[in-house]
């Protein structure tokens, strides 16, 4: 008789060891990528979108190297004080990494990086719970950009259909979402649907060092206790 996977137990310990692991290689990778690069800039980011980043992280393989995931983790690398700091004014950086940030170590000229991240914007699909950025209402009538085969499917958004004579029919007007309010499951599927991108996937820069040098881009958390040097 086969033995039951249900009741396989897992060594606590292995796992431990295996994750404490995977921290100490981010933290000798940061420490590392602090010899090879000239800059290191702290970012922020809104509306995430792994591939449009993962091709962003393409463009600049060459020149740079990006760091996402654990704050804690990239803060210890960095150093949080000046007694541990790996370089001067490195733990400046430590204290601007809170909630959705990363980091980028680069070669490329300052002005560089600005103009990338200043101008980097990807539209997309907003995903339940996105703020609607605009009224989005349909009104009474045919909606002859649905096949008839998805009239079943809208009425399960909620949204007032019928077919007539193979036409998807709106029986009423139907307001999809309110500029202002989060948006529900039904309504960012129909959004999706009728084409409508409410999300924009963009990058902020925090901070900036370089050698010993700190610039910062825009004020930090009230706690921070941060200053341009």
């Amino acid at each position: 008789m086969p033995k039951s996977k249900r009741n396989k137990q897992v060594t606590l310990s292995k796992t431990k060891k295996k994750g404490r692991d995977h921290k100490e290689g981010i933290v000798n990778s940061i420490k590392e990528a602090a010899q090879n690069y000239k800059s290191v800039y702290v970012f922020s980011f809104e509306n995430m979108r792994n591939q449009k980043l993962k091709e962003f992280r393409e463009q600049l393989k060459s020149s740079s190297r990006f760091f996402l995931g654990s704050n804690k983790v990239m803060q210890v690398a960095l150093g949080r004080s000046l007694s541990d700091e790996i370089k001067p004014n490195l733990h400046k950086l430590s204290k601007l990494l809170r909630g959705d940030a990363g980091m980028v170590f680069t070669n490329l000229p300052k002005e560089e990086v600005e103009r990338l991240f200043n101008g980097f914007e990807e539209y997309d699909f907003a995903r339940t719970g996105t703020v609607a950025t605009e009224k989005v209402d349909l009104k009474e009538g045919p909606l002859e950009q649905f096949t008839h085969e998805m009239e079943p499917f809208l009425r399960k958004q909620g949204m007032p259909v019928r077919l007539n004579k193979g036409v998807v029919e709106l029986v009423s007007d139907y307001v999809v979402c309110e500029e202002g309010k989060p948006l529900s499951p039904e309504a960012s599927r129909i959004l999706r649907l009728l084409g409508i991108k409410m999300a924009t996937f963009r990058l902020h820069l925090i901070c900036r060092w370089s050698g010993d040098e700190f610039e910062l881009y825009i004020d930090g958390p009230d706690d921070s206790d941060v200053e341009c040097a």
